[in-house]
């Protein structure tokens, strides 16, 4: 177990604001967390569990405890002829996970290469990219209850996934940490290439596999988004909205080119990115703040911002957007006050 007092949450931050935390603990283990959840000054206190930090904004110093899970590892579970389920240790860095399974020819992860983050975090967030979420692939999840300080597995359909949302990220039910996520990955995977411009890319490659996959997702995601250790920023920071076809039909009477993706009956999403492109912000600076100028959805640290001055330019942003479409953008990352 790790404890730090008045420790810098620099490196747990991907837009790599220098605040600080009053109190920052580290566990390796299930059992080492129960320890800290049955601390009366862990219970007493605010305190909040972290993973890679890839989608948080720290507004200012965190006056209190900062958690934070060490246990890694990835093992079988169960397989089959044609299926593995792994057990991942929620610190797992995601894109080491996505790695694994590639090199092992297990499909279902491969378009969710090299997203920022770890594993445990990742199956809050419900990640996604190219048509694919990891909701997709989660058999169950093992956690324990902040408050109760119980362990609870949660199956996919008690996770309550749906697009970039869960379970977890609903502030009305019980905080619950992850020690251990369990992917059921695929012998004979399915590839799915029809989002984006990801199958255009693979026609470059002699055939269609799990590594070339993911060699393009990479390939792709280096050349939209900025690398966090050179230019901070927690990647997308808004949603996708997904609104009701026939206001889009509106939308689109007076912006043809707008571009879309079904999303349910009678209902569509549109890229945030694009909205906040027609608003002019896209490679726009403001003060130490940028958007970024190959994707409008990506803010990014230019040197020495704030949290508070990041969070003015995104509401800056979502203020053009609602008054030039009328549609409210949603930040994807987390503000921690």
């Amino acid at each position: 177990m790790r404890i730090e007092e008045n420790y810098s949450l620099e490196k747990h931050n991907t837009f790599h604001l220098p605040v600080k935390t009053r109190w920052f603990m580290e566990y390796v283990s299930e059992e080492e967390l129960s320890r800290i959840l049955s601390d009366e000054y862990v219970q007493e206190s605010y305190s909040l569990h972290i993973g890679g930090g890839s989608n948080l904004l720290f507004l200012h110093d965190f006056n209190g405890i900062i958690l934070h899970s060490a246990i890694k590892g990835i093992t079988i579970s169960e397989e089959t002829d044609a299926q593995v389920i792994l057990r991942i240790g929620a610190a797992e860095k995601w894109d080491d996970v996505v790695e694994y399974a590639v090199k092992n020819g297990w499909g279902g992860v491969e378009n969710l290469s090299y997203i920022p983050g770890e594993a445990g975090a990742a199956a809050i967030q419900n990640i996604g990219a190219y048509g694919v979420e990891i909701k997709n692939c989660i058999e169950k999840v093992d956690t324990y209850n902040q408050l109760t300080r119980e362990k609870r597995v949660f199956t996919r359909e008690a996770c309550e996934y749906s697009y970039r949302h869960s379970y977890f990220k609903n502030e009305h039910n019980d905080p619950h940490i992850i020690t251990y996520i369990y992917l059921r990955l695929s012998k004979k995977p399915v590839f799915t290439l029809s989002y984006g411009n990801l199958s255009t890319l693979l026609n470059e490659y002699p055939e269609i596999t799990l590594t070339n996959i993911r060699e393009a997702v990479i390939r792709i995601r280096k050349e939209k988004l900025p690398e966090p250790e050179v230019l901070g920023n927690a990647g997308s920071f808004f949603t996708n909205p997904v609104i009701l076809q026939e206001y889009f039909e509106k939308i689109r009477e007076k912006y043809p080119e707008i571009p879309f993706y079904p999303a349910g009956e009678n209902k569509v999403k549109v890229p945030a990115g694009w909205l906040i492109e027609q608003c002019g912000f896209r490679g726009k600076s403001h003060g130490s703040v940028g958007v970024y100028e190959k994707q409008a959805l990506v803010l990014v640290n230019l040197g020495g911002a704030t949290g508070d001055e990041i969070a003015l330019v995104a509401e800056s942003i979502r203020t053009a957007v609602s008054e030039q479409f009328g549609i409210d953008l949603i930040p994807e990352v987390k503000y921690v006050g």
